[in-house]
């Protein structure tokens, strides 16, 4: 299955919606070619709506976390929308739940990166 990643901004920020299996191969190189993409065009505040995701791997995972470290590296920092059941338990269970802020709506995580910079 393909991963589809679709990019917009939103008063500054940028979310970027992504649907289908974060896992080893294509799907980890293009969304980790993106997250990069973004960051060293500038974007520093990142959104990643994970709605409809359908499954992440352990390579999945590994690209959200180098993708969070290199927006936190560049000044910037990237925040979770939306999980699925499944991948929130897999965040809970490698205790990255600790790592990433995961909001359950755009609006708060909205606003936790206007808080941030306040």
């Amino acid at each position: 299955m393909a991963i589809y990643i679709v990019e917009k901004l939103l008063g500054g920020l940028m979310v970027v919606d992504v649907r289908g299996r974060i896992t080893l191969g294509p799907e980890t190189e293009a969304l980790r070619g993106k997250l990069k993409q973004l960051i060293e065009g500038g974007q520093r505040r990142i959104i990643l709506n994970l709605g409809e995701v359908t499954y992440v791997d352990s390579v999945g995972l590994s690209t959200l976390v180098a993708s969070y470290t290199s927006a936190r590296r560049a000044g910037g920092d990237l925040k979770l929308l939306h999980l699925p059941r499944g991948v929130h338990q897999l965040l809970q269970i490698t205790r990255l739940s600790t790592v990433f802020e995961i909001y359950e709506n755009l609006e708060a995580a909205r606003q936790a990166f206007l808080l941030q910079n306040s």
